[in-house]
């Protein structure tokens, strides 16, 4: 099981977290990944200024935007567009 972490911290989540959690749920989705891939939530990671931040698993991403996430899970999940 792949697990997606979202830090929910106010920072990261006022950065775009609130919306990448959202396209996060809709590509789990529409990609049929609910059996092998979970998303949750997390409190802040201390690292603010590098928000919003994404974990896959144990890799870590910072500055992540809602307009590279759809990318980033494709490589990550290794699923083609």
């Amino acid at each position: 099981m792949i697990t997606i972490t979202v830090c929910m911290g106010s920072s990261c989540f006022s950065r775009g977290n609130s919306i990448n959690a959202e396209i996060i749920q809709e590509y789990i989705e529409k990609n049929n990944c609910q059996a092998t891939v979970s998303l949750k939530g997390c409190l802040c990671e201390g690292n603010c200024n590098k928000g919003p931040i994404i974990k896959i698993d144990d890799k870590v991403f910072y500055s992540v935007s809602p307009e590279g996430i759809e990318a980033l899970l494709n490589h990550e999940l290794e699923v083609k567009p």
